[in-house]
């Protein structure tokens, strides 16, 4: 399966959702990923397709269809994956068994709300991008 237009390995590998563009970067580094059994030695690497592509040795599936999901984040919750605290992140609180997840933007710890998260990278980065234009609303009520 092509995706037609060439790109970077490691945008293929965020799209079918690996892990972020620089966890790949790292993990290419680590020789954890191989191309037709041969371990890949750049990031640059050109690819229209997955086709051949393994990671600790295990074939990646191609990307799946992007999906859009809203989250309401409870107060005393990080938008962020691992938290070298050990603090709850968004993570911990999500149902299991979904798709790889990102978030779209980030509400800070102790605020509640509404976040979008996807499993498509280039969408998140699109979203965030504020040449993009996407029109964001914040409602606040303080106390006291």
């Amino acid at each position: 399966m092509s995706t037609q237009e060439p790109q970077r390995i490691a945008k293929l590998l965020a799209r079918a959702g690996i892990a972020s563009r620089r966890e790949i970067e790292r993990m290419i580094d680590d020789r954890r990923i191989a191309l037709n059994g041969v371990d890949l030695e750049t990031p640059a690497t050109i690819l229209t397709t997955l086709e051949g592509i393994t990671v600790d040795g295990k074939p990646v599936q191609p990307a799946k269809a992007s999906r859009l999901f809203r989250f309401y984040k409870p107060n005393g919750v990080l938008t962020t994956e691992h938290d070298p605290k050990g603090r709850r992140t968004i993570y911990d609180v999500l149902p299991k068994g979904l798709p790889r997840l990102m978030p779209i933007g980030r509400l800070d710890f102790n605020t509640e709300g509404l976040l979008l998260l996807t499993n498509d990278g280039e969408l998140k980065r699109q979203m965030e991008l504020p040449a993009t234009g996407v029109p964001r609303t914040y409602r606040a009520r303080t106390y006291g």
